[in-house]
């Protein structure tokens, strides 16, 4: 009787955990027609925002310009200065965006955010030091970027771990204290430079297009689209390690390689488009919180939506940076900081 009673209350056991399982993992899966419809109706929503957006972006400036009558100078406006800033903005929005989902989804944080955890700073001290020390090699900028962003997810990695986990305000600290350091090393190296490639750098700092070619928006697009790609292909173990890295062990998740190739692949977008863009704040916090809060948690929608929101977050926040005191520009960083950072506050109260 005393086995018996033993095995059942096992079996309850085995029950009730079975139950949290599929509760935890309800955000997971498409309850509903209803559901799937409306998922399906936010894709083709935001596809069509994009395609309007950039639409939008390549014909206003400080010169608005028709595209169906162009003489040859705005078409060398449009075609040799405002496409490849506008598609270059879009990849590193896209990039940002994505790094900045797989990261939250990977720390079970919504404040893991690249600019906050200070790997934008790390790419930025990257690009600086290619910048006075390699300006004569071409891709030093984003292989140096990409190096600086893996070492500062590392570290910042490494300091918000404790013995009883890691929570957000340590995280937070981490993440403040790596960036501080940085931008100091930074500014020591700015010593070096003159007044004219100081000013330049300074702005580009701040988040800057202006400077975009179709060479950087290449590297940029390859980065992004590999990114997303591979980080989509791990949506299903994020989604197990968002409930807890012991129980997705428990389902057969590699939880050491799935870290070490979020961490990887997130270094690579936000070192590419750091070096190609400079340090455009706050994408990756706000946009994957906005895009779970409109399709849930599940990260095979949020990675993917988040890429698509990203690009329209960023492309919108230039047009409004290079127009509103036209002809003179404000960083891009400048525009999107004003609406991140009232953004950040509110999820640092909220959690």
């Amino acid at each position: 009787m005393r086995v018996q009673k033993r095995s059942l209350r096992n079996n309850e056991d085995n029950i009730t955990n079975s139950s949290l399982y599929v509760v935890n993992c309800s955000l997971f899966v498409v309850s509903d027609q209803k559901d799937l419809n409306r998922r399906i109706a936010i894709s083709v929503l935001l596809l069509f925002a994009l395609a309007l957006v950039l639409l939008l972006a390549v014909s206003v400036g400080s010169e608005s310009l028709s595209l169906f009558d162009l003489n040859e100078q705005q078409r060398a406006i449009l075609f040799d200065i405002r496409m490849p800033r506008v598609f270059l903005g879009a990849c590193v929005g896209a990039s940002l965006a994505v790094a900045g989902a797989s990261l939250q989804a990977l720390l079970r944080n919504p404040l893991a955010e690249p600019y906050l955890l200070g790997v934008s700073n790390g790419a930025a001290l990257g690009t600086m030091i290619a910048f006075v020390f390699f300006e004569s090699f071409g891709l030093a900028r984003p292989i140096l970027a990409f190096a600086g962003a893996g070492l500062a997810t590392f570290t910042v990695y490494q300091m918000a771990r404790s013995r009883a986990g890691m929570n957000v305000e340590r995280l937070v600290l981490s993440g403040v204290i790596v960036t501080t350091f940085l931008s100091s090393i930074i500014v020591l190296l700015t010593s070096v430079l003159d007044a004219a490639r100081l000013r330049g750098f300074t702005f580009w700092l701040l988040g800057d297009l202006s400077q975009a070619t179709y060479q950087g928006f290449y590297l940029t697009l390859i980065a992004a689209i590999v990114g997303t790609i591979f980080l989509s292909s791990q949506a299903r173990a994020l989604n197990l390690m968002m409930i807890g890295e012991r129980d997705a062990m428990d389902f057969g998740v590699e939880v050491g390689r799935v870290r070490l190739i979020v961490f990887g692949l997130a270094s690579l977008l936000v070192g590419t488009a750091v070096a190609a863009s400079g340090s455009v704040g706050y994408v990756g916090l706000i946009v994957p919180h906005l895009i779970r809060l409109a399709v849930g948690s599940d990260n095979r929608l949020v990675v993917l939506f988040s890429a698509i929101a990203g690009a329209i977050f960023v492309v919108l926040a230039d047009t409004v940076s290079r127009t509103v005191i036209a002809p003179r520009e404000l960083p891009v960083g400048a525009i999107t900081a004003l609406i991140g950072a009232p953004v950040f506050i509110y999820l640092l109260r909220r959690n």
